[in-house]
């Protein structure tokens, strides 16, 4: 490995430096999408990281005790001057769905997006996608994302948003009419003692965590871009099915957790409104099904962007393997076909009809490539994650017994 290179980001150290590497031709060092950026180099001097994301539990265990337990304490000793609420700190399901369970799932998150993203910038160059001409191009490209991973800037303007546009979002939600833990009626911004700390601390932390991993994966969709502007060595036969590129659709399985939080975040809201307005769980059918649909495509959706490059794969194999084919089935019925003079021993004995039939089976290969570098499987596994938190919920439509009646007549 180069000198100046670790663990901590391809060609970047603990505190995000960037490091040329001192050779083109080596082995690509390990790159990480979230082992950088002021909120991390904060966490670092803390002790509440080490330089590989150790010490996971106290990130686990502080950050949502920060957010929550101030809420439960105030929400116990205190209450609002009326003194009657229509909705407690601890019946708010949304509430407790984002502090405890969204919340310390994102935090979680970065520890398998470490670990599942930090390959995939290696298996460019180990499988020979990124030849040796373009490998200046495809270095900038990983600098440039690690830069922008790195930026105070750009973290400064997460909360910026948080503490603007979060503000002015939460208070354009439904208007409060009846007391509840955190605000009087008359108006969102009449807060209790306890709803300060809930809109000026807990859900300000919440959203700038979740703000952050968008612009996690903007770092990775354009750091993919990049790449996908440089002229990559795809393999119509590639046994994947991809030219290659498989691995790019099993490596969003690592953005699995922030899909899950999400769907929390959302369960959440939606409970309240089933629990406490009587509303029906199936009126938000299309909403979460919108929802589901959304992530999924804002996750996979950007591979997209290697289709082009793959279409013209798939076209150059057909091409190469059609003329190929036609060059090796001429000769075999001129050997075997038009002369005649084959004896049925020699015709036994031959390799020529198996080649003729591996010859078909990377015809076939190159004709059922696909178009892009993931396929239903990837979608349906994302979508089931998305979907998951929102399973308790039908439960306010089918009974227990009627719940399993039905899951077990589609499995079984």
């Amino acid at each position: 490995m180069a000198s100046g290179v670790n663990d901590c980001g391809l060609y970047a150290n603990p505190k995000g430096t960037p490091a040329k590497a001192t050779s083109p031709l080596e082995p690509a060092p390990d790159f990480s999408l979230v082992l950088g950026g002021p909120l991390f180099q904060l966490f670092r001097r803390a002790h509440l990281t080490g330089d590989t994301l150790e010490l996971l539990y106290r990130r686990v265990l502080i950050i949502p005790t920060v957010a929550w337990l101030p809420l439960a304490i105030l929400a116990i000793v205190g209450h609002p001057a009326t003194g009657v609420i229509s909705l407690s700190f601890f019946s708010d399901v949304e509430v407790q769905a984002r502090l405890l369970i969204a919340l310390p799932v994102l935090i979680a998150a970065e520890i398998i997006v470490h670990s599942r993203m930090r390959l995939v910038v290696r298996r460019f160059l180990e499988r020979r996608l990124v030849q040796a001409g373009d490998l200046p191009r495809f270095d900038q490209a990983v600098e440039s994302a690690i830069r922008l991973r790195n930026s105070i800037p750009a973290e400064i303007a997460l909360l910026l948003i948080v503490y603007t546009l979060g503000f002015w979002l939460w208070g354009t939600r439904i208007p409060i009419t009846t007391a509840t833990w955190y605000a009087l009626p008359g108006g969102r911004w009449h807060l209790t003692a306890v709803g300060y700390w809930y809109v000026f601390v807990s859900i300000p932390i919440a959203q700038f965590i979740l703000l952050r991993w968008y612009f996690r994966f903007f770092i990775w969709y354009r750091f993919l871009w990049q790449v996908s502007r440089i002229k990559l060595n795809l393999i119509a036969t590639h046994p994947d099915r991809c030219s290659g590129l498989a691995f790019l659709g099993k490596s969003v399985y690592a953005f699995g957790p922030i899909l899950f939080a999400q769907g929390v975040m959302l369960a959440g809201v939606v409970a309240n409104r089933v629990l406490y307005r009587g509303e029906s769980l199936l009126s938000f059918k299309l909403q979460i099904v919108g929802f589901v649909a959304f992530f999924v495509l804002i996750t996979l959706g950007p591979l997209v962007m290697f289709t082009p490059q793959m279409g013209a794969a798939k076209r150059k194999g057909l091409a190469d393997y059609g003329l190929l084919a036609q060059r090796y089935v001429d000769a075999f019925a001129q050997k075997w076909v038009n002369e005649g003079g084959a004896q049925s021993e020699e015709l036994l004995g031959t390799g020529d009809i198996q080649s003729l039939a591996d010859l078909g089976n990377s015809y076939g290969m190159v004709r059922d490539m696909r178009p892009l570098p993931f396929w239903w499987e990837d979608v349906a596994r994302l979508a089931l994650v998305t979907v998951a938190p929102f399973a308790p919920l039908l439960l306010t439509v089918f009974s227990l017994d009627d719940l399993v009646t039905r899951v077990l007549k589609i499995v079984f």
